[in-house]
């Protein structure tokens, strides 16, 4: 029997190149592989050979910040009183409107006041003989033709006419009700000829000049809390605009039920835009001191740190390096550093996950505030 040994050679020359086609496959299947990734990704590509990254970067600002506590308190006036009156009679005269501001002693109502008047007229008259009385009997007393008992007995019933004038311009003016200070009346629920008795309510008066708003602050804080500290407040009835003010008292105790102490701050209401009895949010400012601020999107995580990716000037050309810091404060949009950068400097905002250290940068916009990132990123994604 006779067996191709030639055939027999061959085999594993064949499966030789059967394997190194694969191996070249697969390379090529690798490589395209990886060139997706680094498309997909946009950090394969070496520092500095790949095109300008599109960032937007804002500047390291210094600026003074608070720690805040936050509470919630009420809005009261600074004086505030029910106007009642003091005797039993018919309105009439009112002279004012809901909602006027007026003076103090302005007069708000007149109530009638016919039968006094005529008294004080009687009582004018007899004060009027009494003096003239009094003179004649003085001149009498040069001539001694009279005695001084008579004259002291004229003497008093003079001064019981003055007192009883007293009394009834006293009857009078208790029908005159008048504004004891500056202030806002509230709504009018009385008329002209309506019978008021005595305590019944004429109307409301409010200074709302300055407003003392009242709130509690857990007692935790006690020991931070001090007359004049600085306080913002506002409310949403008022489209959240915020007020500025200082703690003029502190109460002398601790509510043992809630562990809080009652604070009273005062907030200037010169254009009267809070109104007693709303609901404001209060944030008491302690620890003021200036800091430097970034915006909060600056940062980037990484595990239990913070980094920054920070715009520099390098071998002549735009870039970024990466910049670990330690942060504070947070607030609205911002965040304190306490360490990592300096005043000036600039931190990319938008386009930082794109970006490695090295990278070119495109600066679009630097972001100081003024300026509307929305458009910029539209005008870019655009061009």
């Amino acid at each position: 029997m006779l067996i191709d040994q030639g055939l027999y050679r061959d085999t594993p020359n064949r499966n030789h190149s059967h394997q190194t086609h694969l191996y070249k496959w697969l390379t090529y299947l690798i490589m395209a592989l990886l060139l997706l990734l680094t498309h997909a990704t946009g950090f394969a590509a070496p520092p500095g050979k790949d095109k300008a990254k599109h960032v937007i970067v804002a500047p390291v600002t210094l600026k003074q910040i608070s720690d805040r506590v936050e509470a919630l308190g009420t809005a009261r006036a600074t004086e505030s009183v029910n106007i009642t009156s003091n005797v039993t009679e018919k309105i009439t005269r009112i002279d004012f409107e809901d909602g006027q501001r007026v003076e103090t002693g302005a007069v708000l109502v007149e109530l009638d006041q016919a039968e006094e008047r005529a008294e004080l007229k009687r009582a004018q008259a007899v004060r009027g003989e009494r003096k003239l009385a009094l003179e004649r009997l003085q001149q009498l007393e040069e001539r001694q033709l009279t005695s001084p008992d008579e004259i002291d007995r004229t003497r008093l019933e003079l001064e019981q006419a003055e007192a009883t004038i007293t009394a009834i311009r006293s009857r009078i003016s208790d029908r005159v009700i008048r504004a004891p200070f500056d202030g806002v009346v509230g709504l009018r629920d009385i008329s002209v000829g309506a019978l008021v008795e005595t305590g019944d309510l004429i109307a409301t008066l409010d200074d709302t000049s300055k407003i003392k708003l009242d709130f509690s602050v857990p007692s935790v804080f006690l020991t931070e809390l001090s007359l004049g500290l600085k306080i913002r407040a506002r409310a949403a009835a008022l489209g959240n605009r915020e007020y500025s003010g200082e703690v003029k008292s502190i109460d002398s105790r601790v509510d043992p039920l809630t562990r809080s102490i009652q604070v009273r701050a005062l907030l200037p209401n010169p254009d009267g835009s809070i109104i007693p009895g709303i609901l404001m949010q209060v944030d008491l400012l302690r620890n003021t001191r200036q800091a430097l601020l970034i915006p909060e999107a600056a940062l980037v995580p990484l595990a239990d740190k913070q980094f920054v990716m920070l715009r520099i000037e390098k071998d002549g050309k735009d870039t970024v390096e990466k910049k670990q810091v330690q942060i504070g404060l947070r607030l609205p949009g911002y965040v304190e550093i306490l360490d990592g950068l300096e005043e000036g400097q600039q931190v990319v905002t938008h386009g930082n996950s794109k970006v490695r250290p090295g990278d070119t940068l495109d600066v679009m916009a630097v972001d100081d505030g003024s300026i509307d990132i929305a458009d910029v990123i539209k005008k870019q994604k655009g061009s």
